[in-house]
């Protein structure tokens, strides 16, 4: 057994926290930038940050790989996180690529949906149980797509949407769309009409797992109490 895979418990820990932190970093960064209006491609800063947060993502997969006892499974399951640590921002800088702007400014949240995925696997490992663990997963990953919808929406839509007074406005409307319970406010642009059409089906899908759970959990727990 090679010492990597002998040490392959704490390598998954230290792997999983570096994620998480580069993760919540990159949020945070394209969180500013969206707050203060900031050209992302012209800010070679955030471009050389993302970019290293996208090589250690891809180093991650592959040590990941090779720790793996079935490694065509892990590929098999795996494969959507490799796809989205690639830097796709820096390619098309690189080879200088014509895209139009809406395509630019998604591929930014590639890597942030990378992150989240991560974050979401983090916290399921801190769970209690399985049963916990899909919850905890499901409530990370439905806060992440909420989030970078309005911060999308609130980026695509100020200024130009006159119901769109400030990010809270932003957020209002994100979580209402979400939630497919419906709001006043109504996108304009062509951003903020795809990303809610997205956020309208990723509410459609997840809120039913959600009463899965929650049902599954009580139906446990009465379960339990009658045997015991």
């Amino acid at each position: 057994m090679s010492v990597l895979k002998r040490y392959r418990p704490i390598i998954y820990t230290v792997l999983n926290w570096v994620v998480l932190t580069l993760s919540l970093a990159l949020i945070v960064y394209v969180s500013v930038i969206a707050f203060r209006g900031v050209e992302f491609m012209r800010d070679r800063n955030y471009m050389t940050f993302q970019l290293w947060v996208c090589v250690i993502f891809i180093v991650d997969f592959f040590i990941e790989l090779y720790l793996a006892d079935h490694k065509w499974r892990y590929v098999r399951r795996r494969i959507v996180f490799l796809l989205l640590s690639v830097p796709y921002l820096s390619i098309a800088d690189v080879l200088n690529l014509s895209f139009t702007p809406e395509a630019l400014y998604f591929a930014r949240f590639i890597p942030l949906a990378r992150g989240a995925l991560a974050l979401s696997i983090v916290v399921g490992y801190v769970s209690a149980n399985r049963l916990t663990n899909i919850f905890a997963s499901y409530v990370v990953v439905l806060i992440a797509i909420v989030y970078f919808g309005s911060l999308i929406f609130f980026e695509r839509e100020y200024g130009v949407n006159p119901e769109v007074h400030s990010y809270l406005s932003a957020l209002w409307w994100a979580c209402s769309d979400a939630t497919t319970t419906g709001c006043t406010i109504y996108p304009v642009t062509a951003a903020g009409k795809i990303v809610s059409a997205v956020l309208a089906v990723m509410g459609m899908m997840m809120f039913p797992l959600f009463t899965v759970v929650i049902t599954s959990a009580v139906r446990s727990r009465l379960n339990r109490t009658s045997t015991g």
